[in-house]
């Protein structure tokens, strides 16, 4: 059998104390931890957060008369859901063995239990963990999971997989977010991962068309329907025909022409200004905003029928600011776009120029970014960007100390768990994975008061 590293950690659920006594000679390769029932595996698996549990199915019921094997395995996959559950079950008991593994128990073994047997199952559930986990930390490290999104961002990479899941849908979405956050690029990206990628791809800005012009600019108009009309011309609605229509700032449209989107949206028709004919157009509709039409909803300056037709599916983009990591990762792949644009031979940022990018507030956000790199490569005068070059100020001071961000962490986690203990502090330690005393000294370290007392 190959070696398996000294700290993993082997949770052994077993009421029977002779078994649980044999299993932990067996293992002893690992850590192993015991618990008798359904508390005691509860109260293991949060203070050692093990990889592999190996239960007994057949846990005495409560005194309700439930059954604590499978409640177990439930409570197990609620609080970890990547721990591998391999349960142990009774000879020819295999209904029950299945209903595990259904609840989400990893593989079952049924008695009698052969040494040899259970050693390669718990050794191939822990290679299984170790693969996932590498692969998980893998995704977490993609720097590009959209085209032409540069993001590491736990939340950033969560909106890329909303949108590779909505891609491939006809669902109508709005995505929401200041101004300069990329929506657009969001809007492309799921253009180019739909089946519609072949099709083209039209964009127009409600905020940026005057009023007079808007409706001729989305439906199109006949010869003669107006002053100049000297030619049938199509609206971007039948110009994205089969393809994507992205309406940016939809939340600058004129009320009058959001009852005529309304209607194409839900009738998949238009006319032309000046015509009679209905015309059907097969398009998909991305909006987006920086306003909050929730609010504009309330004050009758959007439509709310219109409102519920287009957030079909809402994707709200963080600003940059709340992006945590993404700062210099974006401006380095700002500098290399300009550098290589403007024939510079530019090494990075100084170290004061980091900080500064990842002090700064950054309003405008990626588009600010964008503009302030691009004027960097320009003025830059040496090897290295600098603060002076970004027109930055660096902070003087970037709190990223880890030691202060680990006690804030501690304080609040401790805190909550009190409150659901309600005071109670053999509860809460048990929420928290730690000893009593554990608990007492890091409530006294933080100076943490506990109403009531």
């Amino acid at each position: 059998m190959s070696q398996i590293k000294p700290k993993q950690t082997l949770l052994i659920v077993e009421d029977d104390s002779g078994l649980s006594s044999q299993l932990r000679w067996h293992f002893d390769q690992y850590t192993v931890v015991i618990a008798e029932d359904r508390a005691g595996a509860i109260a293991a698996v949060r203070l050692h957060e093990p990889a592999v549990v190996l239960q007994d199915l057949g846990l005495p019921p409560d005194e309700e008369g439930v059954e604590e094997g499978f409640k177990c395995v439930q409570e197990i996959m609620r609080l970890a859901p990547s721990t591998k559950i391999i349960v142990i079950t009774g000879n020819h008991d295999y209904e029950n063995a299945v209903r595990a593994v259904a609840l989400g128990a990893y593989d079952f073994y049924q008695k009698p239990i052969n040494a040899d047997t259970l050693n390669l199952i718990v050794e191939r559930a822990y290679n299984m963990f170790d693969l996932e986990q590498k692969n998980r930390r893998l995704l977490e490290q993609r720097i590009s999971p959209l085209s032409g999104v540069i993001a590491s961002d736990p939340q950033m990479l969560r909106i890329c997989r909303n949108v590779e899941k909505i891609a491939p849908t006809t669902v109508t979405c709005t995505l929401l977010g200041e101004s300069g956050t990329g929506k657009e690029v969001f809007a492309r990206a799921i253009h180019n991962l739909s089946p519609r990628a072949e099709k083209r791809f039209v964009a127009i800005n409600c905020a940026a068309v005057p009023e007079s012009l808007m409706e001729s600019e989305l439906f199109g108009y006949e010869k003669g329907a107006f002053t100049g009309a000297n030619k049938r011309t199509l609206g971007k609605i039948e110009t994205a025909h089969e393809g994507t229509l992205f309406l940016d700032e939809i939340g600058d449209m004129p009320l009058p022409l959001q009852a005529k989107l309304l209607r194409f949206l839900q009738e998949r028709v238009i006319e032309r200004v000046g015509g009679r004919d209905e015309i059907p157009v097969d398009v998909r509709v991305i909006c987006a905003t920086n306003k909050n039409l929730d609010a504009m909803v309330k004050e009758n300056t959007f439509r709310e029928d219109l409102y519920y037709r287009i957030c079909e599916m809402v994707i709200e983009i963080p600003p940059l600011r709340e992006r945590q990591g993404d700062k210099v990762l974006l401006a380095r792949h700002f500098l290399e776009k300009f550098a290589e644009q403007q024939q510079r031979k530019i090494n990075g940022f100084t170290s004061e120029a980091a900080e500064a990018i990842e002090g700064y507030h950054w309003p405008g956000n990626i588009r600010e970014m964008e503009n302030k790199i691009k004027r960097a490569v320009i003025m830059c005068e040496g090897k290295n960007i600098t603060p002076v070059d970004l027109a930055l100020v660096t902070p003087s001071e970037l709190f990223i100390n880890l030691r202060h961000v680990r006690q804030e962490a501690e304080r609040i986690a401790i805190k909550q768990a009190l409150s659901l203990a309600d005071g109670n502090y053999s509860a809460a330690a048990k929420l928290l994975g730690i000893t009593r005393p554990t608990l007492y000294d890091l409530v006294k370290k933080y100076d943490i008061n506990i109403p009531g007392e």
